[in-house]
């Protein structure tokens, strides 16, 4: 069974830095990409970045710059580096991936942007 559980969210202060984790377990991990999306209270929820089986990566308009995604195949855990935060990254933050022609998402975890 795919299970994908997130960690490292919390409340930071406008221009800090934080870094989600996302572990997977139930996939052979290597072969898939990996996603990081974002849901902000009272919006659909935002595709923030990729990192593809090959470690290509690609990033919303929105956290170009600021966030670096990476994942470590071994321990099969894909990252994300969020730095120069702003109050509009707040959000609940979801990793996700597509398995069997279905997506699959953490539960999330709550990153808060505020002084």
């Amino acid at each position: 069974q795919v299970r994908l559980v997130e960690s490292g969210g919390g409340l930071v202060q406008p221009g800090g830095s934080l870094r989600l984790s996302c572990k997977a377990t139930g996939i052979n991990f290597k072969l898939y990409s990996m996603d990081w999306y974002r849901q902000a209270p009272g919006k659909q929820r935002e595709w923030v970045a990729t990192i593809s089986h090959g470690s290509n990566d690609n990033y919303a308009d929105s956290v170009k710059g600021r966030f670096a995604i990476s994942r470590d195949n071994i321990r099969r855990t894909v990252s994300l580096q969020m730095n120069s935060l702003k109050p509009e990254d707040t959000a609940v933050y979801f990793c996700g991936t597509n398995y069997s022609s279905r997506p699959f998402w953490g539960q999330g975890t709550q990153v808060t942007v505020s002084s």
